[in-house]
């Protein structure tokens, strides 16, 4: 199973003999164990604790009597457990310690967690406990704490389920108490992880112009286009026929989308506003069709200003029809839908230009991809205003974050359920969580160095931190409980 797994083929849990399943967790896996170990690479994973001695047996280069011709390190083993014991133990784990290419022990592992209240550790006396469980003269102590700073709840009368969130990590040396506050030399790291669409984003109408987008897009890979409701009340012809009657009209305040955070754009074209009043309007595809029949007949009359270097074939027509002469483009098939969707892809490319730029508008690529990196824009765009009026960031603050972002987005295809994180000074944000109380709080008390090193860790949160487990297994009440999970190891010598 080890050697399927390091070559990436077993993903599935494995039975063993008939009643025990075995997982291997990649090292590029989310571990289940992130909050309480801080181990990485594969790890096993299984429910039968008695499988922990024949695990250790088989690591153990005295146990002659196994015939075992050479030893193979094995990742480190962890059993879930039910806590139903007295300790609540939710994990066991031994961990093989190596010297060179030989097996030296075994580092064991207890990880128990309880709910309650008020009922909090004294650091003196888990320092205490520390040292006489491993014969420790000295300790040091290690503090981490994680606070929300912004998570958006889901609507009312709504089915959106809200995913967006952005919390801050604070790690520092030299603990002074349980529950301290992080001291503003510590350093942090701000955690973003933001979805798209909420109805309260400042850039809400942005979104809704980049779903009309993908609904084009997909309109034209499939030939079946699934139409918004219109938000005009007058159709997609009357509005074209007053925009080309009025040849300028003011751009409507919700299409400046982005003027919170990016300065508004005033400089509309003639082909951006035909995007904005289409994109309200059209409910079909015989809309387009007499749309665009209506412009080509007009345009040679009115001459409308289109931006120099648009790349659409509307606006390309259009500039023709200043020297007098405009190619005839037949509107059948797939044509109408390609160029409403041009003219989309011009005007949003132009509302992010002023932050993100070469990669992201490059329309040497075809259609579908300029649209998928638009998506990215748009998720870019969404983390950057976010942090601007949550957090009141400033540019010197917000430019990394976005050079963060479009480096990720570069190399990486759409996720809006990445982590996006930045290294801030604790001074940015703290002002807000020093009046709040912590998602996570946890101590680390170590001794010894290298692989002898052993640690204690003492950790609170108001989530469960063992996924395997449910807040009634752990006690119930109506007040609001805090999972306190304890961490503990010992070692065994096999020279």
């Amino acid at each position: 199973m080890y050697d399927e797994g390091k070559n990436g083929i077993c993903k599935d849990p494995f039975p063993f003999e008939t009643d025990v399943q075995v997982q291997l967790i990649g090292k590029d896996c989310r571990s289940p164990l992130e909050n309480v170990w801080s181990g990485n690479g594969m790890m096993f994973v299984m429910e039968k604790v008695q499988l922990i001695s024949l695990y250790t047996m088989s690591q153990n280069p005295n146990m002659t009597h196994l015939n075992i011709s050479k030893t193979v390190v094995l990742p480190p083993l962890w059993v879930r457990c039910d806590s139903s014991d007295p300790q609540h133990t939710c994990w066991l784990g031994a961990e093989p310690l190596r010297t060179g290419d030989k097996i030296a022990g075994m580092k064991f592992h207890m990880v128990t967690c309880n709910a309650d209240k008020t009922c909090f550790a004294n650091l003196e006396e888990l320092k205490k406990a520390h040292k006489i469980r491993h014969h420790s003269s000295t300790v040091t102590t290690k503090g981490f704490a994680q606070y929300e700073l912004f998570r958006t709840t889901s609507l009312e009368d709504t089915l959106i389920e809200s995913e967006s969130n952005i919390y801050v990590d604070i790690a520092w040396n030299t603990v002074d108490k349980i529950l301290q506050i992080p001291p503003l030399t510590s350093a942090a790291t701000l955690n973003t992880i933001l979805a798209p669409g909420d109805p309260r984003s400042p850039v809400y109408q942005l979104h809704r112009e980049l779903q009309f987008l993908l609904v084009l897009s997909e309109g034209l890979k499939t030939g079946i286009s699934d139409w918004p409701e219109p938000v005009e009340a007058k159709t997609a012809v009357e509005l074209v026929r007053e925009l080309l009657d009025e040849g300028q009209c003011d751009t409507p305040e919700e299409d400046s989308s982005i003027k919170s955070f990016f300065k508004e754009r005033g400089d509309l074209d003639f082909a951006e506003q035909l995007w904005c009043t289409m994109r309200k309007s059209v409910t079909s595809y015989q809309d387009l069709v007499e749309c665009f029949t209506l412009i080509s007949l007009e345009c040679g009359k009115i001459q409308p200003w289109i931006h120099q270097g648009s790349s659409s074939l509307l606006s390309k027509l259009i500039q023709q029809s200043y020297r007098g002469t405009m190619e005839a483009v037949s509107l059948t098939g797939v044509t109408p839908i390609k160029m409403l969707l041009e003219l989309g892809l011009d005007k949003m490319k132009k509302d992010y230009v002023s932050c993100f730029i070469d990669y992201f508008i490059d329309t040497s690529v075809d259609l579908q991809e300029q649209v998928h990196r638009v998506q990215k824009l748009h998720h870019m765009l969404e983390i950057v205003v976010s942090c601007r009026l949550l957090l009141k960031f400033k540019h010197e603050n917000l430019f990394p974050l976005t050079q963060s972002c479009i480096k990720y987005y570069k190399e990486n295809p759409l996720n809006e359920k990445h982590v996006f994180q930045l290294p801030v000074r604790p001074t940015l944000v703290s002002g807000i969580y020093q009046n709040d109380q912590p998602q996570i709080w946890r101590v680390e008390i170590s001794s010894g160095h290298g692989q002898k090193e052993v640690k204690t860790v003492w950790q609170i949160c108001v989530t469960c931190p063992a996924e395997h487990m449910t807040s009634s297994s752990l006690g119930n009440s109506e007040e609001r409980m805090y999972f306190i999970t304890m961490a503990n190891c010992s070692q065994v010598s096999f020279t």
